[in-house]
């Protein structure tokens, strides 16, 4: 029985050898030991998976961390990341602006269900490429953008957790489609690179009239709907015979295509931007119509050369006193010896007792008490007061000194609206350009804002610079600035109105509310900053406004007559006080006698 057992085991060897068949292919010894323990652990701690989350993979995900340390030892350092996911607390704001509804371009919107329906307008346009290709397949494109997987992971900033062939054929459907549909653009640039096909007609619109197209181009601006532009550049090189040309072609396509979306007028001169140095489509609008602006030193080294600047001034101001003590003293000796008319009266003038008397009051702890107190903070506001804040009413609290050092907050901007700068005798004069035109000629009382076309796409355009502006730049967010210096200048819809009558704002909406919405609705911001030519505009505006006496007026009517309580009862008091003592008086003297009065009348 043994010898048959054997022998039936030597024929199983014999045939196992001989088949053609290959054995599993077993995993890496790494991999393989962390499965056996994955397994091991999984078997004694059935516990530890019931606290986790189900749709997590911890052997998936350990694998990836070994493989990411042990191959990708590249530096990735001279690839920024260029596109973001929007900040949540401007995604709260209005998720709408910052969704792509119909179309997604590049990995973050991808998957989304709901925009399915495009894939098939994709294919089309991935066929049309592959015919533009020169004979060559359109698996060879995605060869290419497969040794280029680590350039294009490193633009964003989320996690993409594709293999690198998804990720290759996605980019380059993408950018197939995104191509075709910018070359309307290069059409109306003068150039053109093919013939679009019956089935996009419908999405594309060379007059822009199509609700598609205007949706479209709404996607194509959002800050999580970017893909890289070398990826276009790439794809372009295929289709041309050098690279120079492929960028020619893509910067008429990108011109084109920032002068239909472009909320500002674009001026003639405009310098001319190297497609290889911009990031992606947003950042390419961003560069053209955002200026350039260092950012400013910093508080530390600021306060530093006050401190010199204020110690200079101690050390000196004991030789200013000197001189002027001196150049007194020569003055009053030069009067004294000159003693005819005015002079003379003068003199007795400023010698007489009443003066003096005058002179030697206490005036310090006088404007200490309760009544001369509630005076002195009116007189002052009215009469020494001229770009400053309004003086409040003092409560021991200092921090207040501390403001103007640090950067204003959105809710902070002090400038007043468009009817009420009007109403002080300010103009607004319209400029063709960006915000780097806005100033303000206190001479003439001209206000310049660049004139700026708003419709249905506007808010997700400006909204979606901004969260670009807040999540890559490092110096002052300019962009974001303008539209805090916007929405503080317009209020209601009667601003708005008047900036359109100005040329300053060219209304495309349904009415003025919808543009005054549209600016009090971008009230959120993700940091603070400083901008200086338009915080000089904005103090000098307020310089301006503050230092009409009619404005001046009504403030003080308003803070200190209808707002004071403190100082009607001061004055009913003081009014009390006199007609007691008339009466006291009148009780004493007869008052009819002074004032030839006769009581039988």
């Amino acid at each position: 029985m043994i010898i048959m057992i054997i022998d039936s085991c030597n024929k199983f060897l014999i045939l196992l050898t001989s088949s053609k068949l290959k054995a599993p292919k077993l995993p890496n010894p790494p991999e393989f030991s962390l499965l056996l323990q994955h397994q091991n652990m999984s078997s004694i701690q059935p516990t530890l998976s019931s606290k986790s989350n189900s749709n997590f993979d911890e052997l998936r995900w350990v694998i990836h961390i070994r493989r990411t340390l042990e191959e990708e030892l590249e530096d990735d350092g001279d690839v920024p990341v260029c596109i973001f996911n929007v900040p949540k607390i401007l995604m709260a704001s209005d998720p709408d602006s910052y969704t792509p509804q119909d179309v997604a371009i590049g990995p973050y919107h991808s998957w989304r269900p709901k925009l399915y329906e495009m894939e098939r307008y994709k294919l089309s346009a991935a066929k049309r490429t592959q015919k533009n290709l020169q004979g060559l397949k359109f698996e060879a494109l995605v060869e290419q953008l497969t040794k280029l997987e680590q350039r294009i992971r490193a633009c964003y900033h989320k996690y993409l957790d594709f293999n690198s062939e998804t990720l290759a054929w996605m980019m380059a459907i993408d950018a197939s489609f995104l191509l075709e549909f910018l070359q309307v653009y290069a059409i109306k640039e003068g150039k053109s690179l093919s013939r679009l096909s019956s089935r996009m007609s419908h999405l594309v619109d060379h007059a822009g009239r199509k609700s598609a197209h205007n949706a479209i181009l709404r996607d194509m601006v959002m800050l999580e709907n970017q893909i890289p532009l070398f990826v276009l550049r790439k794809m372009l090189e295929f289709q041309f015979s050098s690279l120079v040309a492929a960028d020619d072609m893509l910067f008429s396509m990108l011109m084109g295509f920032c002068k239909e979306i472009s909320p500002f007028k674009m001026v003639e001169d405009l310098p001319k931007l190297l497609v290889s140095e911009c990031a992606h489509l947003l950042d390419f609008l961003y560069d053209l119509i955002t200026p350039k602006v260092e950012e400013p030193s910093e508080i530390i080294e600021l306060n530093q050369d006050q401190s010199e600047a204020t110690s200079g001034k101690e050390n000196s101001s004991s030789d200013d006193s000197n001189y002027v003590k001196q150049f007194v003293h020569e003055v009053w000796k030069l009067l004294s010896k000159l003693n005819r008319g005015l002079i003379r009266l003068i003199k007795k003038v400023l010698v007489s007792r009443p003066l003096k008397v005058l002179f030697k009051l206490p005036w310090t702890t006088l404007s200490n008490l309760p009544g001369f107190r509630i005076l002195k903070q009116p007189v002052e506001y009215f009469f020494f007061t001229q770009d400053k804040e309004e003086i409040k009413p003092e409560d021991g609290n200092s921090s207040s000194n501390n403001i103007i050092s640090r950067p204003p907050l959105v809710e902070e901007i002090t400038i007043p609206s468009v009817t009420e700068l009007s109403k002080s005798g300010v103009h607004f004069v319209a400029t063709n350009g960006c915000s780097s035109t806005i100033s303000f000629d206190a001479k003439t009382a001209t206000f310049y804002l660049p004139t700026i076309s708003l419709d249905l796409n506007t808010e997700a355009i400006l909204r979606n610079l901004v969260a670009y502006e807040a999540s890559n730049a490092a110096g002052p967010l300019v962009f974001t600035r303008y539209t805090e210096l916007m929405n503080g200048i317009i209020d209601t819809e009667e601003d708005a109105k008047l900036l359109r009558e100005r040329g300053i704002i060219l209304n495309h909406m349904k009415s003025d509310e919808d543009v005054a919405n549209l600016w009090n609705g971008m009230t959120k911001s993700i940091r603070l900053t400083k901008v200086p030519f338009l915080d000089k505009v904005i103090e000098d505006v307020n310089k301006y406004h503050n230092g009409r006496l009619k404005v001046k007026f009504g403030k003080f009517m308003k803070l200190y007559v209808f707002g004071s309580w403190q100082l009607l009862t001061l004055l009913a008091a003081v009014l009390l006080l006199l007609l007691m003592g008339l009466q006291a008086f009148c009780s004493v003297y007869s008052c009819s006698r002074i004032f030839h009065i006769n009581p039988t009348q």
